[in-house]
């Protein structure tokens, strides 16, 4: 493909290209040398699931492999253990070695669903920073001055606000640089709030005497609220190893206002089909731009057939008119089975229901949606979570949990 056709492709959507000049050169360079550039993306198992907010990023390195070349995916099981702090006004937790193994597992399955596995190395961190002798690490700290450091926007919002700020986080923008001198990079992409630590890559890729990688940031997905950027720990993401039925259903759930924006950052749609998205926002009801917009999200990760059936079982769950019996044949709820020791005189208490099916994480969440009024038994909310639940073997219950979980339940 053509130099700048592919640049062109590389661009879009992206928020910087830093410096565009040299990323020209590079796709040049490995034109005649038909070398693929080595393109680097980092993420650390703070959390067991990639959500749609990581797929920005993504979907921007799965474009670099089908232009040939080749993505270097590192998971950072070993800065996990320091908390990196960007975009945030607190650092993240330190997670034990267990957890970041159990995380790391996910995000190496999870990934898959995007990138192409044979175009893809998958490297942990911890193999070259476990065993970093003190004399490296020093030469690292000498490389960036502290005032330096307090100039990343966080830090200094920190410090102004008279929030602590542990020796830890200014060791870690080193840290993730030194990753690009063991690998190699010529390419990094992140998120925009990752710039600070991308252009660290650059700096410290020269004191090595390497040549510098380019940095490729991309724009931040909001989350479900439509204000806060899409997180774990904020309760607004999407999983991308959520059922077809939970995405679609979220997807329903954003406003207005992002429908253009996840089209943009979500969907392969090119500029012209993006252009009629915004015209239809204008001239029709935006809950068929945005049904259209939850149809191709499913499908892009599990298919046509998933896609209709998620439309169909949403379209039970809220198009009035319906009989209660008629959306419990639509929505196929997940059919649950409660051990007759768990019962007495067949009777169950609504917490420890919740809690054996697994629709609750505890008897004390399971109480907090009940007095919330997220929890329906055949319809009937269920305001006491004192209340008992009887169950049968022969006539099962339809327990809907919040706006998109629903359980048919009887005793075994």
């Amino acid at each position: 493909m053509d130099i700048k056709k592919q640049f062109e492709i590389i661009k879009e959507n992206t928020e910087e290209i830093i410096p565009e000049k040299e990323l020209l050169e590079k796709l040049k360079g490995t034109d005649k040398t038909k070398k693929p550039l080595r393109i680097k993306w980092g993420a650390d198992p703070s959390a067991p699931d990639i959500h749609l907010g990581h797929t920005v990023v993504l979907r921007k390195l799965r474009q670099f492999q089908d232009l040939g070349h080749i993505v270097i995916f590192i998971i950072g099981d070993f800065t996990a253990r320091i908390g990196d702090p960007s975009g945030r006004d607190s650092t993240r937790p330190q997670l034990g070695i267990e957890q970041i193994k159990k995380n790391s597992a996910t995000y190496k399955e999870q990934v898959f669903k995007i990138l192409d596995k044979q175009k893809t190395e998958v490297v942990y961190n911890s193999s070259w920073l476990e065993n970093m002798r003190l004399d490296g690490l020093m030469q690292l700290l000498a490389f960036q001055s502290v005032s330096q450091t307090l100039q990343r926007n966080e830090f200094r919002e920190r410090m102004e606000s008279g929030k602590d700020i542990r020796m830890l986080e200014f060791i870690y923008p080193l840290i993730q640089g030194y990753d690009s001198v063991v690998l190699k990079a010529d390419v990094e992409i992140g998120a925009t709030e990752q710039k600070f630590n991308l252009l660290m890559g650059r700096t410290l890729q020269k004191k090595y005497g390497q040549e510098p990688q380019v940095v490729v940031t991309m724009p931040i997905l909001e989350g479900l609220d439509g204000k806060q950027k899409m997180s774990k720990s904020l309760g607004n993401y999407i999983g991308v190893s959520e059922t077809p039925e939970n995405i679609y259903g979220k997807i329903m759930s954003i406003p207005d206002e992002l429908i253009l924006r996840y089209f943009k950052l979500l969907t392969s749609f090119k500029k012209e089909e993006i252009k009629k998205i915004e015209i239809s926002l204008k001239k029709e009801n935006p809950k068929f731009v945005k049904e259209k917009l939850a149809s191709i999200i499913v499908e892009s990760f599990y298919g046509q057939g998933k896609a209709a059936e998620s439309k169909k079982i949403f379209d039970a769950k809220h198009t009035p008119g319906k009989s209660f019996e008629e959306r419990v044949q639509d929505i196929k709820p997940e059919v649950k089975k409660v051990p007759s020791s768990q019962l007495k005189e067949g009777k169950i208490w609504v917490c420890s229901l919740l809690t054996i099916i697994k629709a609750a994480a505890s008897n004390s969440d399971a109480r907090r949606l009940v007095e919330q009024g997220a929890v329906y038994m055949n319809n009937k909310k269920i305001t006491d979570y004192k209340s008992e639940i009887v169950l049968s073997k022969t006539k099962p219950m339809l327990l809907k949990v919040g706006k998109r979980k629903y359980y048919e339940v009887k005793s075994s």
